[in-house]
């Protein structure tokens, strides 16, 4: 299959290599050429991960949008949600009837997408779809080197238009086959697991994040009182996707955290995944609690939509709504006002059946 993976992120070095490895002939684009200037000389990847350490060949690196999208059947876009509103309207001149884009995770970026191409007057039917969490636990080593730590084993993705559903499912089960159908894209930002893992343990570590030079929130951080605080906002996030009629698995959080299936579900990443996290030492950094993504994304992009989607519905949500306050006031920012809601996307004003409508028909 012809595969367009965009953006620099650790993500999508990793979905580079894997597409590349699993036979698809895939187009790499990242926008700064300088930093891509490695991929781009030598055309490949290095990759370590349980398999061992290798070298991976991508077909086409480019630094030509138009290009990477054009041969493209699926569209990868596995980037912070902080990026999707500026690229999403540098895409939208370019997407073509039949195409599969899709969003790990997405934090409703499905519906950013879709719109920023109706807004340029682009009418082909594209279906966008997001999932509840990136397809790895991975980081880079250099710039043409990248650690892969885990793989996802389950991916529950909605599709916007739902009418599309079938479809597009059978095209990204070709390249992911972890894909599991969920209802449609609300159902699929609602699966983000960002914004109930990350918030919690940045804001409940603020002292040594600010304290030491480093600091490794998944493991000393990752506490019994603040997994406690992370398990009732998830079951915040869970209650709100009952309200709203979706059905199980809602995938909890607490499932991340089993060894095996003597201790319940697996999860997203499949089990022991927190521990190989925790192993890798690739997550024990530096987390400016300004700036980082766990912030700007999780918190303000992610929790904001949890609060607004929460009262759109009539729902109490006080933890996500209570931590979104607390980390505006640490950033001194509005993080609701900038925040990714129901709101900004136009569909505040929408009742129930007209919400229903839009995400099965699109736009």
């Amino acid at each position: 299959m012809r595969v367009a993976v965009l953006g620099g992120g650790h993500g999508c070095y990793a979905a580079a290599v894997e597409m590349s490895e699993m036979g698809h002939e895939v187009w790499f684009w990242r926008r700064d050429a300088e930093a891509f200037g490695p991929v781009l000389e030598t055309g490949a990847i290095k990759v370590k991960d349980h398999k061992g350490t290798r070298e991976v060949v991508i077909a086409h690196p480019t630094t030509s949008l138009e290009e990477a999208i054009s041969q493209a059947e699926v569209v990868i876009i596995p980037l912070p949600a902080t990026t999707h509103e500026n690229l999403a309207e540098a895409c939208a001149p370019y997407w073509k009837d039949g195409q599969v884009v899709f969003l790990p995770p997405g934090t409703l970026g499905s519906i950013i997408f879709a719109q920023a191409a109706r807004a340029a007057g682009n009418r082909a039917d594209v279906s966008f779809a997001e999932t509840g969490t990136l397809p790895y636990l991975v980081r880079k080593h250099g710039p043409a080197e990248i650690v892969i730590s885990v793989y996802a084993t389950r991916l529950p993705t909605g599709v916007f238009p739902a009418r599309n559903a079938e479809r597009a499912i059978a095209l990204l089960q070709q390249v992911y086959p972890a894909v599991e159908p969920i209802e449609d894209a609300l159902s699929g930002g609602l699966m983000n697991a960002g914004p109930i893992i990350h918030p919690p343990l940045i804001l409940m570590n603020a002292g040594p994040l600010e304290h030491f030079p480093a600091w490794d929130i998944h493991n000393e951080g990752t506490q019994p009182s603040i997994r406690a605080v992370t398990s009732a906002l998830d079951a915040e996030r869970m209650a709100l996707r009952e309200a709203l009629g979706y059905g199980a698995p809602h995938f909890p959080l607490a499932d991340h955290y089993h060894a095996g299936p003597q201790d319940g579900e697996e999860w997203m990443y499949g089990y022991a995944a927190h521990e190989k996290l925790t192993d890798s030492g690739d997550w024990r950094e530096k987390i400016d609690l300004q700036s980082h993504r766990y912030m700007v994304e999780d918190t303000r992009l992610g929790l904001s939509m949890i609060t607004s989607i929460a009262r759109w519905a009539g729902h109490e949500a006080p933890l996500a709504s209570g931590l979104l306050a607390m980390a505006s006031a640490i950033t001194g920012r509005d993080l609701y006002a900038e925040g990714r809601t129901l709101e900004r996307l136009g569909l505040a004003e929408f009742d129930r059946a007209a919400m229903t409508t839009y995400l099965r028909e699109g736009i």
